[in-house]
């Protein structure tokens, strides 16, 4: 059985359309590789159908690999109304023929996971006020739910198309205070198998330090799950802000390393902030989304905007 690895892509738009009009594919590598890797790691849509004869017992496998896809012109501009025919996915230099493609209209399942650690506590109001602007961006039929963690997940708002439901949801939001355990890892990989069952576009926004206490075979349990999957993650790093709101609260912001420098990647200082760091830009570079570092709350809305806007207009296609 040949798999191929979703780790990127070449798409080029035709038919009809100015070459000025160009494929952008947010945050994704550069090729998809022909790469064989365990089943259990690879397959986002598996079918195995035995053959019997009276010899042997032979079992073939058909696997689709999922690509979300947005579309640029020249002016920064999304492009939308694309039909299947615009797109060519190409591996290796050779022509793979599409099997799916959901367009930009087709709605989206967006699962908004919060950490509640205690030191989240202390930028609550900042990134809850900004969360308008992400819910503004979505499309009408777009739905949205609502997974909080520290030491285990859990569901506070069920998928849903009134977005006031998610504003309510976050504000109304209860904290760990004191110590407390943050499984990021295990949280993202549990949910990755509830939204297996849904079809066409889906995402995870994580709102989150990075932070993570679990061993480090559950990360490598997760990239292998992230593989396999067609769920896009966009990650808002928390530190930022958090960093800052000790600063200031403690007023002694000269013993601890800033929300400027941890946002700019200057976190060498600290092997767990810098862990935590990579962590989200790995998370969403091998999905196709991106992470996010604000320094302060006015710099959630634009993010929060620039996710929203990524999700109205993504096409997935499936070859």
């Amino acid at each position: 059985t040949v798999r191929l690895a979703r780790i990127g892509s070449v798409v080029k738009v035709l038919k009809n359309r100015p070459s000025k009009h160009l494929i952008f594919i947010p945050f994704l590598f550069a090729a998809i590789a022909l790469i064989a890797f365990p089943a259990s790691a690879q397959s986002s849509s598996a079918q195995s159908t035995p053959v019997v004869s009276a010899q042997q017992t032979l079992k073939t496998t058909t696997e689709l690999v999922k690509l979300s896809v947005s579309v640029l012109d020249d002016s920064g501009n999304f492009v939308d109304g694309l039909k299947q025919q615009d797109f060519h996915v190409f591996d290796n230099g050779a022509e793979s023929p599409i099997s799916y493609f959901a367009p930009v209209t087709d709605a989206a399942k967006v699962v908004v996971v919060l950490e509640t650690g205690p030191s989240v506590f202390l930028i609550k109001n900042e990134h809850v006020a900004a969360a308008y602007a992400l819910l503004q961006g979505l499309a009408p039929d777009d739905q949205v739910a609502l997974i909080t963690y520290s030491d285990v997940p859990r569901e506070v708002l069920p998928f849903t198309a009134d977005k006031a439901q998610l504003l309510n949801a976050l504000g109304n939001v209860e904290y760990m205070m004191g110590s407390a355990d943050l499984n990021l890892y295990a949280t993202v990989s549990n949910l990755l198998g509830g939204l297996a069952q849904y079809p066409g576009k889906k995402a995870i926004v994580l709102l989150t330090t990075g932070l993570d206490s679990s061993p480090s075979s559950q990360w490598t349990s997760l990239t292998q799950k992230l593989r396999g999957s067609d769920v896009v993650i966009f990650s808002v790093g928390l530190l930022g802000p958090v960093l800052a709101a000790n600063a200031k609260n403690r007023k002694h912001s000269k013993k601890i390393s800033g929300a400027s420098a941890f946002a700019s990647g200057d976190v060498q200082e600290s092997p767990a902030l810098a862990k935590a760091h990579q962590g989200l830009i790995d998370l969403s570079q091998m999905t196709g989304g991106q992470a996010y570092f604000p320094q302060s709350g006015q710099e959630f809305i634009p993010d929060y905007r620039q996710i929203a806007a990524c999700l109205r207009n993504e096409y997935v296609i499936g070859v």
